[in-house]
């Protein structure tokens, strides 16, 4: 696990520094979305009716542990169903929004 995460760290990197050209990422789609956890579809739908939302925000709307949201995110930003933004008026805080065909 920890060997992915470094991966993924250095690929960042690497595309930031432009040794290596990021290629688009495909969106996600409901089929993709089917695949994942009760909760992770939660999240989507949540995301469909409200634009942008923070962790916080779906974690209030849902009534689902900021944990399980956090896990959903991930699931979903893993699958290219969910893009994820740096908040202007607060950095600490992420913005995602559902990114679907």
């Amino acid at each position: 696990m920890k060997q992915k995460i470094l991966s993924r760290c250095m690929l960042k990197r690497w595309i930031m520094s432009g040794l290596i050209e990021q290629e688009a990422e495909p969106n996600g789609t409901w089929e993709d979305i089917r695949e994942l956890p009760p909760s992770a579809k939660l999240v989507a739908k949540v995301l469909e009716y409200n634009e942008t939302m923070t962790q916080q925000e779906i974690a209030e709307e849902t009534l689902l542990p900021t944990r399980t949201v956090r896990y959903a995110l991930t699931r979903l930003e893993e699958t290219h169903a969910v893009d994820s933004r740096f908040s202007f008026t607060d950095a600490r805080k992420r913005l995602y929004t559902l990114s679907l065909k």
